[in-house]
């Protein structure tokens, strides 16, 4: 089953249950990834696949945490609320992440397998972490790590 299925079933599934919040957000992610397919179509691309899918939810996760931070600053518990349930409902669909020790252990074998020795080759390293673990790791925290480990 790909995403957009994903999508749509659970849409269904969540009017029938008459879960607006639920069905708030899963309107929000099929706009949103309809604004990405329009954006490919230059590109020659109708629909964009899953991989892209998941980089797009993977931004909508990361700007309603900034959201938080700010509603909590502001002092808005509602909508600190509000943007955590859609990021709960969003992170459903995307697939589980790599704990502490399976990044630190692929960051490790990625730095072997690329004979990365200093800062310049950290390209290389992230290139090779992107290839093999693109759907299980989040490149902006595996970044630092990298950098870390090759002395930067």
């Amino acid at each position: 089953m790909t995403l957009r299925d994903a999508f749509t079933s659970e849409l269904k599934t969540a009017m029938l249950a008459k879960d607006a919040p639920r069905v708030s957000a899963l309107r929000m992610i099929t706009a949103k990834l309809k604004d990405t397919d329009i954006a490919a179509r230059p590109k020659g691309i109708d629909k964009v696949p899953d991989e892209e899918i998941i980089t797009m939810l993977r931004s909508m996760v990361k700007s309603r945490r900034e959201s938080v931070e700010l509603y909590r600053q502001g002092n808005r518990p509602e909508l600190v609320a509000k943007e955590e349930a859609e990021i709960a409902v969003i992170e459903s669909f995307l697939p589980r992440q790599m704990d502490a020790v399976a990044t630190e252990a692929a960051v490790a074998a990625a730095i072997a397998e690329t004979g990365a020795a200093s800062i310049k080759d950290m390209g290389k390293v992230m290139a090779a972490l992107k290839a093999k673990h693109a759907a299980a790791l989040d490149m902006s925290r595996v970044g630092p790590i990298v950098k870390a480990r090759l002395g930067g």
